[in-house]
C-alpha cells in the first residue's frame, strides 16, 4: 500500500508517499481502507521528530480515519467487512490501510459523509473525554476555549452549547473569532489585542470561567488560574506554549480549583475504548439530529500532505483539514 513517510525530522517538505507493508488484523483488530484521514498538530510534532508514535502504532502519521472495513480479524464482535466507520488511532492514518482495534471503531454518524467523518474521532474524543468525562462540564457553566477556531475549538464550542453552557474562545483574528460566534460561542477574545482573564471576568461579572481547555500549556498556566471561578477545572491538553511552568499552588487551592492534563494518543486501548463507547451513546445521536457537525476547513488528496501540514502551521485553517486517500473518497461537502 501507499503511506506518507517522513523521511527525516523537519519541515513538510520531508513528507513522501512511498509503498509500506500492508497491515494486518491482529486479535481483536480490524483493517479500514482508509477513505479519508485528517491532519492534526501531533502530526506536527511527530514530522518534527518530538512526538514519536507509542509502542506497537504504525510509524505513519494520521490519528484517525474513515473508510471501508476490508479485514476482521479473532475475536471481534459487531463489525464486518464491508461496513463503513471512523475511527481513532495511535498512528497510521496518512495511509490506504490500517489497522485498528475494534473497541476504537464507530460508524459514520447518520447525515455526515464518508470522507468528513475522518475529521471527528480525534476531536470528538479529545473534548468528550476532557470536558465532559474529567472536568465535568455541567448546564449553565461558563467554557473557556484557546484556540477556539481550530479543529478541537470548533467541537467544543458545539458540543458545549448542547448542554446549555456559555462558551468563551480565544482566537487570533476577527475572522476566526466571527466563525466560533456562528458556531455559538458567547464571549470572543482576540488574544492579539485582548487579555482574556479580564474579558472573561468581565463577560461574567468578575466569577470566571468554571472550565478551561486548554491547548497551550506553561505560557498559560499562571493566567488559566487567575481566570478560574471557584471549583474551578483546567483542562491541559496540547502543550504549544511549553512544558515547563511555575504553578502558585496557593493560588489553586483557594479557589478549590482543579489541574487536569491528559493525553489520548498515549492512552491504554481499553481507556480508549471506554471513550469511544461513551462518544457513541452521547455524541454521535447529535450528528444524526444535525445539531453538532464536522468543521472541515478543506479536503486535499493525501499526495498533497505537505500542503496540508504548512496550512495547519500557520493557522490559517478554522476548523478541521481532510485528507483524501483512494477510491470513493472524493465524495462529502
Amino acid at each position: 500500500m501507499k503511506a506518507v513517510v517522513v523521511t527525516e525530522p523537519g519541515g513538510p517538505e520531508n513528507l513522501h508517499l512511498a509503498e509500506v507493508p500492508d497491515p494486518v488484523a491482529g486479535p481483536g483488530e480490524v483493517v479500514v481502507d482508509v477513505a479519508a484521514t485528517a491532519v492534526n498538530r501531533a502530526d506536527v510534532l511527530q514530522r518534527l521528530g518530538f512526538y514519536p508514535p507509542p509502542p506497537g502504532a504504525p510509524p505513519y502519521l494520521g490519528l484517525e480515519c474513515s473508510g471501508v472495513v476490508s479485514a476482521v480479524g479473532d475475536g471481534v464482535d459487531g463489525w464486518r467487512v464491508g461496513d463503513e466507520a471512523c475511527a481513532l488511532l495511535a498512528g497510521g492514518g496518512y495511509a490506504e490501510r490500517v489497522a485498528v482495534p475494534a473497541g476504537q471503531l464507530l460508524p459514520v454518524p447518520e447525515g455526515v459523509s464518508l470522507v468528513d467523518a475522518a475529521a471527528l474521532p480525534e476531536a470528538v474524543c479529545t473534548v468528550w473525554s476532557n470536558v465532559f468525562m474529567a472536568a465535568g462540564l455541567r448546564p449553565g457553566e461558563v467554557l473557556l476555549v484557546h484556540g477556539g477556531s481550530g479543529g478541537i475549538g470548533t467541537m467544543a464550542i458545539q458540543l458545549a452549547k448542547q448542554v446549555d453552557a456559555r462558551v468563551a474562545v480565544t482566537a487570533g483574528s476577527a475572522e476566526k473569532l466571527e466563525r466560533c460566534r456562528e458556531l455559538g460561542a458567547d464571549v470572543l477574545v482576540n488574544y492579539r489585542e485582548q487579555d482574556f482573564v479580564a474579558a472573561v471576568r468581565e463577560a461574567t461579572d468578575g466569577r470566571g470561567a468554571d472550565v478551561v481547555l486548554d491547548v497551550i500549556g506553561a505560557k498559560y498556566l499562571a493566567r488559566n488560574v487567575d481566570v478560574l471561578a471557584p471549583n474551578g477545572r483546567i483542562a491541559v491538553i496540547g502543550l504549544q506554549g511549553g512544558t515547563t511552568a511555575e504553578l502558585d499552588l496557593g493560588r489553586l487551592m483557594a479557589k478549590r480549583a482543579a489541574l487536569l492534563s491528559t493525553t489520548l494518543r498515549a492512552r491504554p486501548a481499553p481507556e480508549k475504548a471506554a471513550i469511544v463507547a461513551s462518544v457513541r451513546e452521547h455524541v454521535w445521536p447529535l450528528f444524526a439530529a444535525g445539531t453538532v457537525r464536522p468543521v472541515v476547513h478543506d479536503r486535499l488528496p493525501l499526495a498533497d500532505a505537505a500542503e496540508a501540514h504548512r496550512t495547519m502551521e500557520a493557522s490559517t485553517h478554522v476548523g478541521k483539514l481532510v485528507l483524501t486517500v483512494g477510491a470513493g473518497s472524493s465524495g462529502g461537502s
